[in-house]
């Protein structure tokens, strides 16, 4: 099959240091490829995946994240280079309105974030044409009316993960905002008496800010904070801890960090938040409490939980390859369904061309 995937515009694929959207891309785009699918990236020009890329992007600029019309000209451009692809797996938030007017090919688009009303309302004008895709059961349970074609959770590539020995420390690994219970962590942490390291991004004002005037406070001599790691860094902070502290406070669709965490060994201790009690098997690979003395005891327990069955759940149901056969499986469904119409029963408008666009320029 070959297969398009549309990445946004504003970070590249893979991303050098914070960006989940963009780890999943790669992950899935590298191991569709492994599995013997010819795949097409859509981009932006600096990305290093070593899958094909479509060219005639600029390169990734976070200046512009979140301007219409960069993002529009993004797809616009996406779209017309993937006209001859089986079908298209679209990670954007204006890729399914525009759909319908700038491809015939099948789309799918992930739902990477909330679905709050202001998204059920662009979705819902596309509902039609697109298929939704939700990353977590908790994702798809708030999203009515949007009508959710399959559930897939994330994975990760497993074997590139170093399995850790664990130690007397916990860890908390994400970025500075307070959705993500870094205060928690350091009062749970505190509570148990268990020392807590701390990697977190932190690159925007309103992050730095954050940190400057709730955590810094908060750090004591029980925890500190490492700053922002690399891949390799990270892998061996989790491989080293006792546990990962995970007390989110916000229903967040899909938690990589706590698989990355299964795949190194270290079980997770997290709040029954989102996805939370999708991936944490209560008592085999973490525990699932709601208050900072109840996270305190579940830490304390940390070290009773097997390691190994940490890394077997990640390796049966978080690896990269059970996520691209169910990718496979949804577009094998809708290369096969029957061609949209538009309401009055018309065939779909030709799609952009890429040279229609280059031409115009």
């Amino acid at each position: 099959m070959r297969i398009g995937i549309i990445a946004p515009p504003w970070i590249p694929i893979p991303p050098p240091a914070y960006g989940g959207i963009e780890s999943f891309i790669d992950t899935l785009a590298r191991a569709l490829d492994e599995a013997g699918h010819e795949v097409v990236l859509a981009a932006s020009a600096d990305s290093t995946s070593p899958v094909p890329k479509l060219d005639g992007f600029e390169p990734s600029d976070p200046e512009t994240m979140g301007v219409t019309a960069h993002e529009l000209r993004h797809l616009l451009r996406s779209f017309a280079g993937l006209a001859d692809v089986d079908v298209i797996l679209d990670n954007t938030l204006a890729g399914p309105i525009i759909a319908k007017s700038a491809t015939d090919v099948p789309v799918a688009t992930v739902a990477h974030g909330p679905l709050i009303p202001l998204e059920q309302e662009l979705y819902l004008a596309a509902a039609s044409e697109v298929a939704f895709v939700a990353i977590s059961h908790n994702q798809a349970s708030l999203a009515a009316p949007v009508p959710i074609a399959r559930v897939i959770h994330h994975g990760i590539r497993v074997e590139d993960v170093p399995v850790g020995p664990g130690g007397d420390t916990a860890c908390f690994v994400g970025r500075m905002h307070a959705s993500k219970g870094i205060p928690e962590a350091i009062e749970a942490a505190a509570i148990a008496g268990i020392p807590l390291r701390i990697a977190a991004k932190m690159q925007e004002p309103a992050e730095e800010e954050y940190f400057e005037e709730v955590v810094r406070p908060a750090l004591g001599s029980n925890a500190e904070y490492l700053g922002e790691l690399s891949a390799d860094e990270k892998y061996a902070l989790m491989g080293e801890s006792c546990a990962l502290l995970n007390p989110i406070q916000w229903d967040e669709p899909f938690g990589l960090v706590m698989i990355e965490s299964l795949a190194t060994g270290s079980p997770v201790v997290a709040t029954p938040r989102g996805s939370v009690q999708e991936i944490v098997e209560e008592g085999r690979t973490g525990f699932v409490r709601g208050t900072p003395q109840d996270l305190a005891d579940a830490l304390r327990r940390a070290g009773e939980l097997d390691r190994a069955a940490c890394r077997e759940s990640a390796e049966t149901r978080f690896s990269a390859a059970r996520m691209a056969a169910d990718y496979v499986a949804l577009f094998e469904d809708l290369v096969h369904r029957p061609h949209p119409v538009d309401r009055a029963g018309a065939a779909r408008p030709a799609a952009v061309t890429l040279d229609g666009l280059r031409s115009a320029e």
